[in-house]
């Protein structure tokens, strides 16, 4: 009785332990303790599982060395070890009856030995929810095996560690909820406050005394409704009550602080539910004060900007492409663009073709640096129309003084641009014609002319006084003048070259700038074309006028100290043309007074010429490089003087082409071409193609589409058959309106080639984009191509490149025949020359065989 009794009460004190709370360390080896006294000689070893590692360790027994616990320790499951790993693998008593001889101790037989142990029960200590908690093991010095009492002993020794392994897992899982829970409520950078279920503070934490201004101790107590103004307590009541019910409610109140200064809570209610009851209730209040008076002031803000008469803008900086992240409604006003098609997008494409590139470099440039800047520029609406943008930017620096965002301010000046165009266009031109006038004239000119004379190069000024202009003022009125000096500049302004200018001097005086000339020719090329031009009847009205004019002619040659005094040499050039009859020009000094006579005795002979058709035709044959086959002839025209007999066309062509005579000569020689190909072929000779040069005045004339189908159609001759020959200068001079025009001829059937390629001075990227057929080599590249290499080269560079193209390759002035031959290697297409004609009139050609090889060398 007295061992039970004794038993009985070492239960007990274990148990209180458990209930206690006691160390687990301290209770367990109590319960190791007690099952060691009750066994006799056996040794008590108490081994608890980790789940993560699969292994046992041993955390309690009595009179085990050091050696044996150290081995006790992480001992797998998985693979088991030993009685006690085979107890938890399995879940289940394992008995060892005699350690030396059991396989589950292999490897481990000689430490058994060691620590006089030959016998081993081990029970596995299962949780109430079936988790492996670990194993409880007796050891004896002697083989033995349990009897029925034994293993009922050690399963209840093992449920007792089970119990208090349980209880202090469920004791520190509790403490580390209460740790987190308390962790949350006192470290939330929010206000929380515990209320009981008559609205009653219970605690709060640290930031509820920071944000009302009172302490804990002082709230403990205190009704909520204390710090609710008197208008909101309706409110809030009600949704206290609902919490009380088991609802979490959300509300914004007002309050003031211990200090009385007012703050503003944004509060969320949520009930305490115990056993499905609600006991209580927390308060989560987040102060937005700050954030109210933030939000207050955007508004403000906002509204501001969208009132401003000024487009608003704003641009994300941290992102690439910065694109735009706000853009007030006059901006939109002013663009065009809704928020939701620019919101998101870089403000490039407010930029059109007009807008200045080195401003937009400037802006990128104040962008990248992050500095201010303002700038005008030409921007883009969405419809496309134009407006000159006066446009501030400047960065928005965060408290790290890191730039977030970059601000742009905008207003639309066009109408003050406009207004201030119109005012400096009206002071520097003349209202009535639209030309500079004087003042700015000088002022151009002085630039000018301070230039060449640094440059060392050519200037000509032309002072245009009109003949005859104040009886048509006087006798049909100043409007019917005022609009033939509309017409008169309109007509000088058509006859400026790049870089030239014209001006309106005063009532119907007007001056000429020429830039773009190289001698004394050009010049009076441009006098005669002024000339002409002005010869032209003006139809005004109902009336038409006939006018001329007398153009005085001064260089920077004269030479003039500064450039007042070349206007000066100008207009007493143009007092000298008036004293000889009007309608002519005269050139300041004595230097081209010989030239100047030659020059007008030769355009009036030629304009005879033209009147009385003094010209012939002449055919040069062009034959196939390797068979000499004729494959066409170009018309070359020539000028029988009555008197002087051939005149070469070296001498008249140019002037032609100056005065503008060249227009009615290439109209004549394209009609009597056609008219001689067509009457050959009727008359039984070959239906051979026939190539007209085209001078520049020619092509360029509006009407000359129109003219070349005419001939066509009054003379029969098949468009095909027809092959127009221009030069370079032609194409590459108004590239776009050649190329149109070209395309027209081609849709005609009519072919065209580049005649005297090589000699200008035209980019070849072009040559790809123009609808033409045939290149023609120029003649000073063949005349020494047998001994010259560079020539040699560019001829052979440029049938490389034309046959890759697509297009024939005819050389010109071919006169001997290893010219011939080099140009056969090189396979040139076509060839024409002295070697196998000279240009001859129609009547020789008939009698020409259609085979001309070169004669034998």
């Amino acid at each position: 009785m007295k061992d039970e009794s004794v038993l009985l009460d070492e239960q007990l004190a274990v148990q209180e332990l458990i209930a206690r709370d006691t160390p687990l360390e301290t209770t367990l080896a109590a319960i190791a303790g007690v099952v060691g006294r009750q066994l006799g000689d056996a040794r008590i070893a108490i081994m608890v599982f980790d789940p993560v590692t699969r292994t046992l360790d041993m955390v309690a027994g009595e009179r085990f060395s050091a050696a044996f616990r150290q081995a006790a320790q992480r001992v797998p499951i998985d693979a088991p070890a030993g009685t006690c790993g085979a107890a938890a693998a399995t879940r289940r008593i394992a008995i060892t009856e005699h350690i030396p001889t059991d396989p589950r101790w292999q490897g481990l037989q000689a430490l058994a030995r060691a620590e006089g142990l030959a016998a081993c029960w081990s029970v596995p200590m299962i949780s109430a929810r079936s988790d492996l908690l670990g194993t409880f093991a007796t050891y004896y010095p002697t083989p033995q095996a349990p009897s029925e009492g034994e293993k009922a002993r050690v399963r209840r020794a093992a449920g007792l560690v089970a119990l208090a392994i349980e209880r202090h897992r469920d004791r520190q899982a509790r403490f580390e909820v209460e740790q987190r829970f308390r962790s949350l409520f006192t470290q939330h950078p929010d206000a929380v406050f515990e209320f009981d279920l008559d609205g009653r503070f219970i605690s709060c934490n640290a930031s509820a005394t920071r944000i009302t201004g009172f302490s804990e101790a002082w709230l403990k107590g205190q009704p909520y409704d204390r710090f609710v103004a008197a208008e909101e307590l309706p409110a809030i009541d009600a949704a206290f009550a609902r919490v009380c019910q088991g609802e979490t409610q959300q509300h914004i109140y007002h309050s003031t602080d211990a200090e009385g200064r007012a703050y503003t809570l944004e509060v969320t209610n949520l009930p305490i539910v115990v056993d499905e009851r609600v006991v209580g209730v927390y308060g989560v209040g987040r102060d937005i004060t700050q954030r109210r008076q933030q939000e207050q002031q955007l508004r403000l803000l906002a509204r501001g900007i969208d009132a401003s008469r000024n487009g608003v803008i704003m641009a994300d900086a941290s992102l690439p492409d910065m694109p735009l992240v706000f853009v007030n409604e006059t901006f939109q006003n002013i663009t065009g663009y809704a928020r939701d098609e620019v919101v998101g997008r870089n403000c490039r494409f407010l930029q059109g073709p007009d807008t200045d590139p080195a401003t937009v470099t400037r802006l990128r440039l104040a962008v990248a640096q992050r500095s201010e800047i303002q700038v005008t520029l030409r921007n883009y609406r969405k419809d496309g129309s134009a407006f000159w943008n006066h446009l501030y930017l400047g960065p928005v620096l965060d408290d790290e003084g890191h730039c977030t965002h970059i601000i742009g301010i905008q207003q639309d000046v066009s109408r003050v641009r406009e207004y201030e165009d119109r005012l400096a266009h009206q002071a520097s031109h003349d209202s009535l014609t639209g030309l500079p006038n004087r003042q700015q004239f000088v002022s151009r000119l002085t630039q000018h002319f301070r230039r060449t004379c640094r440059e060392e190069g050519f200037l000509a000024l032309l002072y245009i006084d009109l003949d005859d202009f104040k009886p048509v003022n006087d006798g049909l009125g100043h409007h019917i003048g005022d609009r033939l000096l509309e017409q008169v500049a309109h007509r000088l302004t058509a006859l400026l070259a790049q870089g030239d200018i014209a001006s309106r001097l005063g009532s119907d005086e007007f001056a000429l700038l020429l830039t773009d000339v190289h001698c004394e020719r050009d010049v009076l090329a441009r006098a005669e074309a002024i000339l002409s031009s002005l010869s032209r009847p003006f139809e005004l009205e109902g009336h038409r006028l006939h006018i001329s004019a007398s153009i005085g002619i001064a260089s920077s040659l004269d030479p003039p100290g500064h450039a007042a005094e070349l206007l000066q040499y100008a207009d007493l050039a143009m007092q000298e043309a008036k004293q000889q009859g009007r309608n002519t020009w005269q050139w300041y000094g004595d230097e081209v007074s010989i030239l100047m006579s030659e020059h007008v005795e030769m355009r009036l002979e030629l304009q005879e010429a033209i009147r009385e058709e003094q010209f012939l035709l002449h055919y040069q044959p062009i034959v196939d490089a390797h068979s000499g086959a004729v494959r066409s002839v170009e018309a070359l025209v020539r000028w029988k003087h009555p008197e002087k007999g051939m005149i070469s066309p070296g001498l008249f062509i140019p002037l032609a082409e100056q005065t503008g005579q060249i227009i009615a000569i290439g109209r004549w020689v394209l009609q009597r071409a056609c008219q001689d190909m067509a009457r050959l072929h009727a008359e039984g000779g070959p239906a051979l193609q026939v190539a007209v040069n085209i001078s520049p005045l020619q092509f360029r004339r509006a009407g000359f589409l129109a003219q070349v189908e005419q001939v066509l159609e009054t003379t029969g001759w098949p468009a095909d058959r027809l092959e127009l020959e221009v030069t370079e200068g032609v194409l590459m001079s108004g590239t776009d309106r050649a190329i149109e025009v070209l395309n027209a001829l081609r849709q005609r059937g009519v072919q065209v080639a580049i005649d005297d390629f090589g000699s200008g001075f035209s980019s070849l990227r072009y040559l790809r984009q123009l609808p033409i057929s045939k290149v023609k080599l120029d003649r000073s590249f063949i005349h020494d191509i047998t001994h010259n290499g560079d020539n040699a080269a560019i001829v052979q560079g440029v049938i490389t490149m034309a046959h890759h193209l697509g297009l024939k390759v005819v050389a010109e002035g071919i006169e001997v025949p290893e010219q011939q031959r080099d140009l056969m290697d090189r396979e040139c297409d076509l060839l024409q020359g002295f070697l196998f004609s000279r240009p001859v009139p129609l009547d020789q050609l008939t009698q020409l065989p259609m085979h001309l090889a070169p004669p034998k060398a």
